[in-house]
Parts: structure tokens; sequence; C-alpha cells
């Protein structure tokens, strides 16, 4: 029985990461190459570009694990969360558009022009990794329950 169980699990979570894998190539400006690099390129990186399906608002490292332990209670499910190499910074992915409208000390936020440098959904090549993989199916953080995740956890250390 446990073995089926297993069986079902590697399933999913391997239904999941091609879920991911297909929603990240969509954003690409060719998806089969996108899908090609990180199956057999040397770094299993790609570039995808900010701003069409997604913005990213990126966090300092202490803030950005603090926010996502406060986004995790605060949201069903948050979107996705990629480390970066070095786990120095979390990019959070959120609506097209947040980008522009941001304005938050010590936030970096990237959206039309900006690119992002993103490993495959289950690979850790160079150190960055997906903290939060992408659903698939297109769920971002809110940008107001980020918002007040970012203020709590800012108080939280500062505290």
């Amino acid at each position: 029985m446990s073995g089926t169980r297993g069986r079902d699990h590697g399933e999913a979570a391997a239904e999941a990461v091609r879920a991911a894998v297909e929603w990240l190539a969509a954003a690409a400006p060719d998806p089969g190459a996108c899908r090609w690099e990180w199956e057999r390129g040397p770094l299993g990186v790609v570039l995808l570009p900010a701003g069409r399906r997604w913005d990213v608002l990126i966090a300092p490292g202490d803030l950005g694990y603090a926010t996502l332990d406060v986004l995790s209670r605060l949201a069903a499910r948050p979107g996705p969360v990629l480390a970066g190499a070095g786990q120095g910074r979390l990019g959070f992915f959120v609506p097209p558009g947040t980008a522009a409208r941001w304005f938050g000390t010590g936030i970096r936020a990237a959206g039309p022009g900006a690119w992002i440098a993103a490993p495959h959904p289950a690979r850790t090549p160079a150190g960055s990794r997906w903290l939060v993989l992408p659903d698939g199916r297109g769920t971002l953080t809110e940008p107001a329950v980020l918002e007040l995740a970012l203020h709590e956890a800012a108080a939280r250390l500062a505290g």
C-alpha cells in the first residue's frame, strides 16, 4: 500500500513540475527553445521576460524569508517564489503592472523590460531554486496581501 501512495505522490509531483514548466515556458519569446535549454542546456537556467504574465517583487533575503513565512499563513497558496543564487534575495511573482505601481524601500520591482533568471522547476542550478513552485494555473501573489506580509515581517525583524 505504501508503494502505491509513494508512486501517486511521485506522479503528482511530476505533474506539478510539468505544469510549472509549461506555465513558465509560455512567458518565453520561444517556449520550445526555453524547454530545450532547461532540459539540455549546461546551466539549467533560462531568462524569462517579466511584465507579460507576471511581474516580480524582489526582497532582501532576511526580509524575504520572513515575508514568505507570514504570507504562507495569510494566503491559501502564495504565488511562485524564487530564491536567487546565494539565497540573498527572494522574488515574489505578482500580477503584471504591479512593478509600475510599487513603491517600497529596499524592494526591487521587475516589470516590462526586465528579465528573470529562472531555473528549471525540478532543479537547483547555480544555487537558485523555487521555494514555491508555479502551479501551472497562473496563481500569483496579490500585491495587497504581499504588502501586508512585508509589513508584518519587517516589524518582526525589527522587534
